[in-house]
């Protein structure tokens, strides 16, 4: 084996160290995911929300549609979903000091996050990426992610070469005082992938008071 297949397969290693059990995730994620905690929800026309058609059947598991074998850990360098004309860059994010998953800076746009508790997108389990949905000066990254259908792809470009093509097979909306950690984060068994940002109601005082989120099986490598 050579030395850069040592160093990857240390990297991996250590980045399987640094992943809290989903159990401990979902604790923390079911008191409310806050991507944007002060979003401006300001706009004449708010962020689309899904179709009560574009629910995830809880009753179909991704070992069922024979995904291709899972990828080994390599972080994600862009995600672009083509539908919604999403073509952004990304960067790591973690808890911050409140328990909350870290959000990218709202001062820009066009950004992404892989919450880095997570498996990375490709590998077997569920890849967690984060988005703003707006921002002072209007619609960010993930505004129109309610927007999507099932079938929608959503491609996440790796900094080992490779691209993970997901495809989306539910859309919806939950409120943050109940939201399903379990259902959201548990792993199926195979590369999963979950988008999400906020949605639901809007109130100055309080923000968003749901999250988005697609839920997504991997089908592809590239």
């Amino acid at each position: 084996m050579s030395a850069s297949e040592l160093a990857g397969l240390a990297e991996e290693e250590e980045q399987r160290k640094k992943r809290a059990p989903w159990g401990v995730i979902a604790l923390v994620l079911l008191t409310g995911l806050a991507l944007i905690r002060n979003g401006s929800g300001e706009f004449d026309v708010g962020p689309p929300q899904p179709a009560s058609a574009a629910a995830a059947d809880s009753r179909v598991h991704g070992s069922a549609f024979g995904a291709p074998t899972p990828l080994p850990y390599a972080a994600p360098d862009r995600v672009s979903i083509p539908a919604i004309r999403v073509d952004a860059p990304m960067l790591p994010v973690g808890l911050d000091s409140d328990g909350w998953v870290g959000a990218p800076p709202p001062e820009d746009p066009n950004l992404a996050g892989w919450f880095t508790g997570a498996v990375s997108p490709g590998e077997k389990g569920t890849a967690v990426v984060v988005g703003h949905v707006d921002n002072k000066q209007g619609p960010a990254v993930f505004y129109a992610l309610g927007a999507l259908k099932k079938g929608n792809r959503v491609e996440i470009r790796r900094k080992d070469g490779k691209t993970a093509v997901f495809e989306i097979y539910g859309i919806e909306v939950f409120e943050k005082n109940n939201f399903p950690g379990d259902r959201v984060y548990g792993s199926k068994g195979t590369p999963e992938l979950r988008v999400i940002t906020c949605g639901g109601g809007f109130s100055k005082n309080n923000g968003y008071d749901g999250n988005v989120v697609a839920f997504a099986r991997l089908v592809e490598v590239r």
